[in-house]
């Protein structure tokens, strides 16, 4: 990673939930959150509400950690398999049970020393690792996101809103706070600097996903655990209904992404490239296909108050310059993953309609 590497993650098994599509907002277990909501349409005015809260029960994730290549297996069926290692990126692979061969790609995460990957497991209880030439510090983690034993969470009844747009809180899709910390410490400590610019990204999950919120919580563990960030990469994540997921942990003022000044926390998508940077994903893969009308909408409004809210033009260019070492970048102030690094995300279909978000995210 670049300037907001968390130290050593150590791998366990957490708790989760599974994603309620139709609910926003909510509270960790046991613990009364109040949501910031803000007024309807794209007010500047913050009220703060208690909406009340309800019980709900939610699956637990389950993971399974292994190190090195070879065949591993799992006492459950893994939604996900991610995998991590040091070295040259060419040449690595997986199977699952007696299947083909498949390549491990990045897709949208990149780390600065060897490769990573998550891939779909399809409820898979063995798998096959194979790791490039040379590669040293191989490791894979199994996830289950869907059937693990049921955790009950009380979650608020009333929407969470960001300047009128709604939007899921982290304890609404099931993020496990517990994955952010380490030895009874903050793994990952957060670190606010003045928002640049927004990067768009794809997460290259399946398309057409049945259950979206727990590919969020897959990813989560991914970033967090088996990349060592402490965290989920992106600060809001999309799906293809247009439902818009709360990403990096910002504190509990209620305000996703920005802290109460309103800086932006430092998240874990574009190494090199993170402080002062928002990203947001797709979840899919809008390569050969674009994203659905709804998540190119919830994409649109979403940069559009975010801009408005910190003065930036979505079709202006500007020269990003690292606030912790002062690297720049001449980039879009809405850019895409492959603007910054060499990557296919955000999708080709996808980055070819950046042009068409930026304008109508400007203002008229």
């Amino acid at each position: 990673m670049d300037e907001s590497t968390p130290s050593s993650h150590r791998k366990k098994r957490h708790l989760s939930r599974r994603g309620v599509i139709g609910a926003a907002g909510a509270v960790a277990a046991g613990a009364a959150l109040t949501p910031v909501v803000f007024a309807a349409g794209e007010s500047d005015d913050a009220t703060t509400t208690d909406a009340g809260t309800k019980p709900e029960t939610f699956p637990a994730t389950r993971s399974a950690a292994a190190t090195g290549t070879g065949t591993a297996t799992t006492a459950f069926a893994a939604s996900y398999v991610a995998v991590r290692w040091k070295g040259t990126t060419d040449g690595a692979g997986i199977r699952f049970g007696d299947g083909a061969w498949q390549p491990l790609t990045a897709g949208c995460a990149t780390v600065e020393d060897g490769g990573t990957a998550l891939v779909a497991a399809d409820a898979a209880r063995s798998y096959e690792v194979k790791a490039p030439d040379g590669a040293t510090a191989v490791h894979s983690l199994a996830i289950d996101t869907t059937d693990g034993p049921d955790r009950t969470f009380k979650v608020p009844s009333g929407p969470t809103r960001m300047r009128g747009v709604r939007y899921l809180s982290r304890p609404a899709w099931g993020a496990d706070e517990s994955l952010r910390h380490k030895d009874g410490q903050v793994d990952s400590p957060e670190q606010y600097y003045p928002l640049q610019t927004i990067t768009v990204h794809h997460t290259a999950t399946p398309n057409a996903d049945p259950d979206p919120a727990a590919t969020v919580r897959g990813i989560y563990e991914f970033h967090a655990v088996t990349n060592d960030w402490g965290d989920i990469g992106y600060h809001f994540l999309i799906d293809e209904a247009g439902v818009i997921y709360e990403g990096r942990y910002s504190g509990d003022d209620g305000l996703p992404a920005f802290d109460p000044d309103g800086n932006l926390v430092t998240a874990f998508h574009t190494a090199g490239y993170n402080s002062g940077n928002l990203g947001i994903a797709l979840l899919g893969t809008p390569a050969d296909q674009g994203p659905t009308d709804a998540a190119k909408a919830s994409l649109t409004r979403l940069i559009k108050v975010i801009a408005r809210f910190k003065g930036l033009d979505p079709q202006a260019k500007v020269t990003f310059v690292n606030p912790v070492n002062g690297v720049t970048k001449d980039v879009p102030v809405v850019s895409g993953h492959r603007d910054w690094l060499e990557t296919d995300c955000p999708g080709q279909t996808m980055y070819d309609l950046l042009a068409e978000v930026r304008a109508a995210a400007a203002p008229r």
